[in-house]
């Protein structure tokens, strides 16, 4: 849970102490770190804390609770502070025999801990906010795994501390058919969370966090038939709605008692796949989202867990590799031969035909026939049109490369007076088809780089770069050549540096290449 305020970032830190057998730990008030001889424990956490409300201005009062998981706690301490600080902040007050106040750097009841070494089930106590100072956002443990089921992207990612990070929690009580829910993420339209039965978009119960045509935050129940923008509903049975956006960081947090819906054929279940969605809105109208993560097994929210995310399906992996191999190494080489070592491989023939030509199209025809496989795998799999820009190129690129190879079979002989006609198209056409390549692959990388750092698409921007050296040197070369009158392609030196650029770039090529599908196969 974030508790949201308007000024600095406040945690609290909750320790579990078992020696001390009277909770005087004061000593511990600057560390937090108990005076055990045992080391820290690096499994999850076998207690939560929850607090009965999401937002406060200065001076208001939170039930803050520290619950245990399956084995009871004998000890704790319960202190506020500053994300990164030292000093605690706010007071407690406690009505429970079983906890005592501590005064914390001199400030009288600033921390909570144990009475004796009974086991404890629960505690709670009331936490004080400052009248003055710089407040902004406390943020209490999830509880992932202990009494929350916990979703996001990238795993185990923070919401109070990395901006990047896309969260849902869910939590139920034993007993009660309602489920509090809670979503945030960065978005500058809407955030949105479903319950499916399977991978797919369709037959979704969804809960929409975005914008309204005022730019305030408004929470949506909807139904989502087929590929399309999903049906909004009456918010029904809900209660505690919270929201907030802050830094185009979207949050709502909530309590529901709708029952779930998929429009199930038959059976009943109440295991479900959830997802987490992005994308823009216009005027409080969402439009298609622009990332998905979908957890990769049936969830039951009722059951405290740490979701993992669906990784890419193979067929999708196998489309991007194509994609990449296609347009990073054959198409390029096929490219570069065509621009630059025509001359250098003149009056070799194989066949009857110039090498340098069977080169060509050889490694063209590979590159076209690679970028229908690629996309026949894709659309198989998505099983429709799935919006965003990335199909757009995919779909522009897919259509001009198949009728690239189709003209030039019907091209004019060399010597026609329209010649030129068909060499500029044809030449044109290339490049469109490259820049537009490109731009596909960024954008379907983005798919695949969950990482905060994006190294994926570093990857992808260096060898823009790398590729666009190769080709500036390659033409500052034959520049030079021809200034100085050096026009026998036949010319040893020249031959020698043409080459060694090809085998340069083809080197380049294939290590930025390998990158990228290492980073598609472990994505």
């Amino acid at each position: 849970w974030q508790i949201d305020c308007k000024k600095p970032k406040v945690s609290s830190s909750i320790h579990l102490y078992g020696n001390n057998l009277s909770g005087k730990v004061t000593g511990a008030c600057d560390n937090m770190t108990p005076q055990h001889k045992k080391g820290a424990q690096q499994s999850p956490a076998p207690f939560s804390v929850t607090t009965d409300q999401f937002s406060f201005k200065e001076g208001d009062e939170i039930i803050v609770r520290l619950l245990a998981g399956s084995t009871p706690f004998i000890g704790f301490m319960l202190q506020a502070r500053e994300v990164g600080g030292s000093s605690p902040l706010g007071s407690f007050t406690v009505t429970s025999g079983e906890a005592q106040l501590l005064t914390c750097n001199g400030l009288p009841n600033s921390a909570v801990s144990h009475t004796s070494d009974s086991p404890k089930s629960s505690i709670h106590g009331i936490w004080r906010a400052p009248t003055s100072g710089n407040l902004n956002s406390i943020q209490f443990s999830t509880g992932c795994g202990s009494t929350k089921v916990c979703f996001s992207q990238p795993l185990n990612c923070d919401p109070g501390v990395s901006p990047d990070c896309y969260f849902l929690s869910a939590m139920t009580s034993p007993g009660d058919t309602a489920v509090q829910l809670e979503m945030t993420g960065p978005s500058d339209g809407y955030i949105a969370i479903g319950f499916s039965d399977d991978q797919s978009m369709g037959n979704d119960d969804i809960y929409i966090c975005g914008k309204d045509s005022g730019g305030l935050i408004q929470l949506q129940h909807a139904f989502s038939t087929g590929r399309k923008i999903p049906d909004i509903l009456p918010l029904g049975n809900v209660s505690d709605v919270k929201s907030s956006v802050n830094n185009s960081i979207i949050s709502c947090s909530f309590t529901t008692r709708n029952p779930i819906s998929t429009q199930r054929s038959g059976g009943s279940s109440s295991l479900y796949y959830l997802m987490i969605v992005h994308g823009p809105s216009n005027n409080g109208t969402i439009g298609f989202h622009t990332g998905t993560f979908i957890s990769d097994t049936k969830v039951d929210i009722s059951s405290p867990q740490v979701v993992t995310s669906e990784k890419e399906p193979p067929i999708i992996k196998a489309h991007g590799s194509l994609m990449l191999i296609a347009w990073m190494t054959t198409g390029s080489l096929g490219m570069i031969i065509a621009r630059y070592l025509k001359g250098v491989a003149r009056g070799k023939h194989y066949l009857g035909k110039d090498v340098w030509f069977l080169a060509h199209v050889s490694l063209m025809t590979l590159t076209v026939a690679a970028t229908i496989i690629a996309f026949i795998l894709a659309f198989s799999e998505v099983g429709g049109w799935s919006g965003g820009a990335h199909p757009v190129l995919g779909c522009i690129v897919m259509i001009l490369a198949f009728f690239q190879p189709i003209a030039a079979m019907f091209r004019c002989g060399p010597h026609h007076h329209w010649r030129f006609l068909f060499n500029w198209s044809h030449a044109l056409n290339a490049v469109a088809i490259k820049v537009l390549a490109v731009a596909a692959i960024f954008t379907g990388l983005s798919y695949f780089s969950t990482s905060e750092d994006s190294w994926l698409l570093k990857v992808m921007g260096g060898f823009v770069g790398w590729e666009a050296t190769l080709y500036i040197l390659d033409s500052f070369l034959t520049t030079i050549l021809s200034a100085t009158a050096v026009l026998d392609f036949s010319f040893l030196p020249q031959t020698r540096m043409e080459l060694l650029l090809l085998v340069l770039f083809f080197l380049g090529n294939i290590a930025f290449l390998v990158a990228l599908l290492v980073g598609i196969g472990s994505s």
